[in-house]
């Protein structure tokens, strides 16, 4: 059955949704036409107005149209790390009607190869310390190459005259100066857009591609997300209703461009209201409060980790943090300690939402009004999202474990040229397309989803179903455990055991032991789920957008226990 109507939703806020039938493009045309003087982007103490952005996206999408040959559903590179010229080249890739191909500022030469490959990407925008990683797909002419390069220097969207504010957080690579380019092939973008070249081009088509971001996988090659404006804005009008923003919002962009949840949350979605965006090159948790204070920010996209090390700051004690109104994240669980202390110290409630690659961000959320803990939230605006059996597809009751499955406005067209990944991902009921997200959860008699993990991630002890989410969640109470992540390990006896990978609080280092974790664990949870092994390490491994990469640390882990130095050192202990 489609998902039931809950009382809690939320007052005000329509259970349809209405996309509208413009481009993402329309938008910034919009703002630069009612505010032209107003900030779009403040980066480092610069300013970027909105009517300066749209002439330098319109002149960027002239040159690519007539000096570069794109054409309109092409597909374009675009690497780099946060900075004005994102906002530019995205949109001017957009203006142009092509396709914007999102790649991780940290990927190798050979990664940036397959996203190029498989893409079909001819042209690429990239920054000029990450070109090292392109350079070796450049071969202008040639069929299997890139054609042509723009570059970008972080240091050319800086203020030449004030320079960057005292108490800022900037790094090397953002002072450094443009380099001189001399391969064959390579634009400067600065050049590119002093040229104002006009543009006759028209907008792009509302159900035309924009942006084919790639999943990070859990298997095999990354795949890549066909999404159109429209679904795109379906995500982006939603989240904009949900929560109440407005135009005159200020939004702390700091998770990275290049993934939808910085994409949408400091990118697209201030750019449809016409709010201001307050961007940091790199993470600093007390710069962080000081641009919070300094610009009265008060709209905050941020992964748990990222809002963890934030107030455990001492500068986010001591700054006026009270123009934020909307804290909001997914990805993980948001620890009930912290919560509580977001609270009542700071009176925000952090508005924990649930989203996906797929479907460009927003999907499930709580209600401002009404959240739950470490909950993904309720059916948003047009969603219908249910509970089957991974196996049958079959519905489950309320309360019972299962896939979730989600149909909506935002889900993605498809993946791109994997015709297998469709078939194993999408399947027909009562007349809708769902997609699968291979998470498991379970649904309250109020309409509240909850995650229980990955389809594939769980750990099996003697039969016993053990939820990692669930038991990194309880360890975060103890006082000591600043991070945790739980992977499953190769045992004799059980089939698998519970291994706690954890991070201390500095303050607690060499105070507590593994044993005293494991002992604290048994008291908190039934001792099949309590940790077995304990391991205290300086840090764990995150993805460009703070989540800890359990996966990474769980095949370490069978590696390391699976050679044959390993085995020797365990029969000799």
């Amino acid at each position: 059955m489609p998902t039931a109507p809950t009382p809690f939703w939320p007052k005000g806020v329509p259970h349809a949704l209405r996309v509208p039938q413009v481009p993402l493009t329309h938008y910034l045309e919009t703002a630069a036409r009612r505010y032209p003087d107003k900030p779009a982007v403040i980066f480092c103490g610069a300013v970027l107005s909105y009517a300066q952005l749209l002439a330098r996206v319109e002149a960027l999408a002239a040159y690519l149209v007539q000096h570069l040959g794109v054409q309109r559903g092409d597909r374009v590179l675009l690497m780099s790390q946060n900075c004005p010229q994102y906002f530019v080249a995205y949109y001017g890739i957009m203006r142009a009607g092509a396709v914007v191909v999102p790649v991780n500022a940290m990927s190798t030469a050979s990664e940036v190869r397959y996203y190029m490959d498989n893409s079909g990407a001819r042209v690429a925008l990239v920054a000029q310390e990450l070109l090292p990683h392109v350079l070796p797909n450049m071969r202008p002419g040639c069929a299997d190459g890139l054609d042509a390069v723009l570059v970008h220097a972080y240091s050319e969207a800086l203020d030449p005259v004030g320079g960057v504010p005292e108490g800022e957080d900037v790094s090397d690579v953002v002072l450094a100066a443009r380099q001189p380019l001399d391969a064959p092939g390579l634009h400067a973008l600065e050049d590119a857009i002093a040229q104002a070249l006009p543009l006759s081009a028209g907008h792009p088509d509302v159900n035309d591609l924009c942006v084919l971001p790639y999943t990070s996988g859990t298997t095999g090659h990354p795949k890549g997300c066909m999404h159109s404006h429209a679904t795109v804005l379906a995500s982006n009008m939603s989240s904009q209703v949900w929560r109440g923003l407005h135009t005159d919002a200020v939004f702390l962009c700091v998770a990275p461009l290049f993934h939808m949840l910085g994409m949408q949350g400091g990118l697209n979605v201030p750019v449809t209201l016409g709010a201001t965006v307050v961007m940091m090159p790199r993470w600093n948790a007390g710069v962080a409060a000081r641009l919070i204070e300094r610009h009265r920010v008060t709209t905050w996209a941020a992964p748990p980790a990222m809002l963890i090390d934030f107030f455990a700051h001492p500068e986010a004690q001591s700054r006026d943090l009270s123009s934020l109104s909307v804290l909001s994240g997914g990805g993980a669980a948001m620890p009930e300690t912290v919560s509580t202390m977001l609270q009542e110290r700071f009176g925000i409630a952090y508005n924990e939402a649930y989203g996906m690659t797929e479907t460009a961000s927003f999907l499930l959320s709580n209600p401002l009004s009404r959240g739950k803990r470490q909950c993904l939230g309720m059916v948003t605006l047009g969603v219908d999202a249910r509970i089957v059996d991974p196996a049958t597809l079959q519905e489950l009751p309320v309360g019972e474990v299962g896939e979730l499955v989600a149909h909506g406005e935002q889900l993605m067209h498809g993946y791109w040229h994997n015709e297998g990944a469709n078939q194993q991902s999408f399947f027909e009921r009562d007349g809708k397309r769902f997609f699968r997200t291979g998470d498991l959860a379970f649904m309250d008699e109020e309409g509240y989803f909850f995650m229980r993990d990955r389809l594939k991630r769980m750990v099996n002890v003697s039969g016993f179903k053990v939820w990692p989410a669930e038991v990194e969640n309880t360890l975060y109470a103890h006082p000591a455990v600043h991070e945790a992540c739980i992977i499953g390990v190769p045992d004799d006896k059980r089939g698998e055991s519970v291994l706690a990978l954890i991070v201390l609080k500095s303050a607690h280092r060499g105070q507590v032991s593994e044993q005293d974790i494991i002992d604290w664990s048994r008291e908190q949870m039934a001792v099949y789920k309590a940790p077995r092994e304990v391991r205290f390490m300086d840090s764990l491994p995150k993805s460009g957008t703070g989540k800890i990469m359990w996966r990474e640390l769980q095949e370490r882990e069978h590696a390391l226990r699976e050679s044959p130095l390993s085995t020797s050192s365990k029969e000799s202990a």
